[in-house]
């Protein structure tokens, strides 16, 4: 039986295309005289084949069980090897001759090996997969002048495969709270608000208008209005809002609406740092009907009674 590269027992899932699926055949009954189990996909489209074998490879990566590599085959080994490179874990390489072979194991952990049914005898393929099964990752190669790596260059292959693994996994979120707006609103500029202390804004797109606005906490809008209305979500944050012509108000958290009509007259208090979209039709404009002073006061007086 081939030497592996770990103690764990060796699946082969392999498939072609129909360029490829002779060569695959061949190299099929190769792995089954090695007693290597193998799970053969078949003929299909080189995208189609190429996809579901790396998919495949990827899911059984951890299984500490098993170890699972793939063999694909197309008209020039290169379409299949394409799209099973597109899965986390998985790195196929097409390979001509043993060389290529060897140092795609040694260097890269090459675990999908990808042979041109074109190019490609059956006589140097079989070999090309024997040199597969037999190479373990960082051992001598024609790269490294048939010597063993040196130290450094050592550690650092060691090194990628925990790096290299990660390459296309979804990155964690910060928080449950995280949503499709939360993330336009990350790497984008703010300017500040000269007439209202503590604010920033970040225009999206004018007339309709659109724009994420951030205060700081403990942020104060003194009673102010406009000629439009606006809608707004509240992303991060808390804050009150007064809406002084109608004699109500709002207390807004993550997730909350509120639609404010042209002409009302609202006061707004920020509790925390706080970011929300807002929009409104029309060109900006924006009215004071009370100074910070009286907005401070009237807060305060609020909270005495």
């Amino acid at each position: 039986m081939a030497q592996q590269s770990t103690k764990r027992p060796l699946r082969i899932i392999t498939g072609a295309d129909s360029f490829g699926c002779n060569l695959k055949d061949v190299l099929v009954s190769q792995l089954r005289a090695l007693n290597i189990q193998v799970e053969d996909l078949g003929t299909d489209k080189y995208y189609s084949v190429g996809e579901e074998i790396g998919r495949r490879v990827s899911k059984a990566a951890d299984d500490p069980a098993v170890e699972t590599r793939g063999l694909l085959a197309c008209g020039t080994g290169v379409g299949v090897a394409i799209f099973a490179n597109k899965f986390p874990g998985v790195y196929a390489a097409t390979c001509l001759n043993t060389d290529e072979a060897r140092n795609a194991r040694s260097i890269n952990n090459c675990n999908v090996l990808a042979v041109s049914g074109m190019n490609t005898t059956p006589e140097v393929a079989s070999d090309v997969l024997k040199t597969f099964l037999e190479t373990p990752f960082k051992s001598p190669c024609p790269a490294s002048g048939s010597n063993p790596w040196p130290d450094e260059i050592d550690q650092f292959l060691e090194n990628s495969i925990h790096e290299m693994n990660k390459i296309g996994t979804p990155k964690p979120v910060e928080s449950s709270n995280d949503c499709h707006l939360c993330s336009l609103v990350m790497f984008r500029e703010f300017n500040a608000v000269d007439i209202m202390p503590g604010g920033s804004i970040s225009i999206v797109r004018e007339s309709p208008t659109s724009a994420f606005v951030r205060f700081t906490a403990g942020s104060v809008e003194p009673a102010h209005h406009h000629t439009f209305g606006h809608d707004l979500v509240v992303l991060k944050g808390s804050k009150r809002v007064w809406n002084l012509s109608k004699g109500e108000k709002y207390d807004l958290g993550i997730g909350d609406y509120l639609f404010t009509p042209a002409g009302d007259v609202h006061r707004v208090k920020y509790f925390e740092d706080t970011e929300f979209f807002i929009k409104w039709e029309g060109q900006w404009d924006l009215f004071l009907d009370e100074d910070h002073a009286a907005a401070n006061a009237a807060i305060d007086k609020e909270k005495e009674n």
